[in-house]
């Protein structure tokens, strides 16, 4: 008898990982993500506020670039984004999802407005600032070693342990909140030493966040060389491709985790000791401003490469300053801005998957 034989059938469409794609290619496939979501934008914009979608994009360049003071606080959100991502860059690299930035930054903010508030006029400022960055750094640090013990010790999932870390950081920002608040009953700390200034950022060449620039600058080449040429980023890439490889090549991959996360947290800490001296002068649970998330986004589309990091924080606050101008102008709900940023990163996103990934149509491929 006769067997018969079931024929399987292909897949229309399947989907298949890419070696790599041409750098050229690479940045042709997010140049027309970019164009296409601008188009996507403008049908949005359109149907919103049935004005020339030309002339609300030219308003995104105003809010942005508009004046010099709009220019410098652009420059001032790009740095903040920046030093966030690259705080995150070891930690990803070794695939280690700190979700944690955001407590590791408060964190940070508390010691350095503690120190503003209580050693202000103990202190000369030079060393001052030196005991705020030293306690801003290892606040964070802690805050990251924390997960990466518990996660080499006991196998504890990273994500969902920083993630709560940012929660308990939430409730000690807002229990110190309540305890410096100024004036009381505010429910605010109020601008620190908003008379005498002590301990906020000084004007460099005239400008009030060029110290900010130069900070987060040399943070930024620092990692970069530290991740691409020192042997502890060789060890941090080994992790992250195989911890089994790396245990075979006599890495001690547990303290490589708590080591990363020490860095990866006091980075952190260092953005929330700019956040607080260098920016707002002052400390709430909204200081991380949610770009502890956000700066995952930059992190990731860098591929962990911190100057790369430096574009894609100049975009996406870029879209933020515009989306709000546009929002202003045409008054519209501060929703509607959302939206267009939204939409604009969501083919941002879109255009990493075509970069990683093919399409492959028919029986093409098929045995």
């Amino acid at each position: 008898m006769a067997k018969s034989v079931k024929h399987h059938r292909e897949p229309l469409v399947r989907i298949a990982k890419r070696d790599t794609m041409p750098l050229a290619k690479a940045i042709a496939v997010r140049a027309i993500a970019i164009a296409l979501s601008l188009v996507v934008c403008a049908v949005v914009i359109y149907a919103i506020t049935k004005m020339n979608p030309l002339k609300v994009y030219a308003t995104m360049f105003e809010g942005a670039f508009g004046s010099k003071r709009r220019i410098w606080m652009l420059v001032r959100d790009v740095m903040m984004m920046l030093c966030i991502g690259v705080a995150l860059a070891p930690a990803f690299k070794m695939r280690f999802w700190n979700i944690g930035a955001a407590g590791q930054v408060l964190v940070g903010g508390i010691a350095t407005a503690a120190c503003m508030i209580y050693l202000g006029d103990v202190l000369p400022t030079p060393v001052l600032f030196l005991v705020m960055i030293v306690t801003s750094c290892v606040c964070g640090a802690i805050w990251g070693m924390i997960p990466a013990i518990f996660k080499s010790r006991f196998n504890t999932n990273e994500t969902l342990f920083t993630l709560m870390m940012n929660y308990v950081a939430i409730q000690i920002t807002a229990y110190c909140v309540s305890l410096w608040e100024n004036p009381y009953g505010s429910n605010t700390v109020g601008i620190i030493n908003s008379q005498s200034k002590i301990g906020w950022f000084p004007a460099l060449f005239g400008e009030q966040y060029m110290l900010n620039v130069i900070i987060v600058s040399v943070l930024t080449i620092a990692m970069f060389f530290y991740l691409r040429s020192s042997k502890h980023g060789y060890e941090i890439s080994v992790v992250g491709e195989s911890e089994n490889t790396a245990r075979y090549a006599g890495i001690n991959v547990s303290k490589v985790f708590i080591r990363t996360m020490i860095i990866s947290g006091a980075v952190a800490g260092l953005a929330g000791f700019i956040a607080v001296s260098g920016v707002s002068h002052t400390i709430s649970t909204d200081t991380a401003g949610g770009r502890g998330f956000t700066a995952i986004i930059v992190a990731w589309l860098a591929k962990f490469n911190t100057i790369t990091m430096v574009l894609i924080s100049f975009l996406i606050i870029f879209l933020e300053k515009g989306a709000i101008e546009i929002a202003s102008k045409f008054q519209l709900s501060e929703y509607a801005s959302k939206i267009i940023t939204g939409i604009i990163l969501f083919f941002i996103l879109g255009s990493e998957f075509f970069i990683n990934y093919k399409l492959i149509i028919g029986k093409k491929g098929a045995k």
